[in-house]
């Protein structure tokens, strides 16, 4: 008898997709300061994800460079660590709200509610630029961002193994430490610090633009971007809140 989970696991398949990714958040075991080293102790009981995947899945090429991250949370905050590796680490964008991922970039979507309305995305740069928006609904749904929604008491940092915005040399990778306060996400979604045992849908993206050197300078392709991420989409589209990943809260 073919059960359900096997009939949606071969129609994802022949689309290059995948079942949502899960992931076992469990609670901080000691104070983490937010600085971009993942350093901290508690870390140590955090496993990594699985390394970041084609946004389409199977059907494309494995990712040129490794990318996973790892979750933790406690009374206060969601934290959310992850490692890049990346040979050239570049950014341009300074200002906050900035559309970010005209650079290289790591991306952050949640969707306390798990029913694919009223979401969350975050995204950063190796600059520690930010860009936070609300969504009650997907784009193609007819959902309209708000870039109006900000995030108080957010915390993020970024630290560079190698040298940014310098191709002349060979990096290794960036790392990034984003402390999301519960309380930001209430009055939008109805939803703050999670029940042990209570899970909402999650998915993390990296966008890599492949570049060229002209003249000692970084020119970046027109279209050329590769969107890697955590629970494959099957298309390129982030914004299908289905397809995110699974996190349970955890003690």
């Amino acid at each position: 008898m073919i059960t359900a989970i096997a009939l949606l696991s071969a129609l994802l398949a022949q689309e290059g997709a995948a079942l949502p990714a899960h992931y076992e958040c469990a609670r901080a075991t000691g104070q983490i300061r937010v600085d971009g080293l993942l350093d901290d102790a508690a870390w140590n009981n955090a496993p990594w994800t699985v390394d970041f995947s084609d946004i389409e899945g199977t059907k494309r090429p494995a990712p040129r460079f490794r990318t996973r991250a790892k979750m933790l949370w406690d009374d206060l905050f969601l934290y959310i660590a992850a490692e890049l590796e990346e040979p050239d680490i570049r950014a341009t964008l300074t200002e906050h709200d900035s559309v970010i991922f005209h650079d290289n970039d790591f991306e952050v979507f949640l969707n306390p509610s798990g029913d694919s309305k009223n979401y969350f995305e975050f995204e950063m740069n190796a600059l520690n630029t930010g860009w936070d928006l609300f969504l009650p609904k997907p784009y193609r749904e007819q959902g309209k961002a708000d870039n109006g929604w900000e995030i108080p008491g957010l915390k993020t940092a970024v630290h560079i193994d190698g040298t940014l915005n310098h191709p002349g040399d060979k990096d290794r990778r960036w790392t990034l430490e984003i402390a999301f306060p519960w309380t930001a996400f209430t009055e939008r979604s109805g939803f703050g610090k999670p029940r042990d045992g209570q899970q909402w849908r999650i998915n993390f993206s990296r966008v890599e633009w492949r570049t060229e050197v002209v003249d000692g300078k970084y020119r970046q392709l027109p279209g050329k971007e590769d969107n890697w991420v955590w629970s494959p989409q099957g298309v390129i589209d982030m914004h299908r809140p289905e397809q995110w990943g699974y996190v349970r809260f955890v003690r």
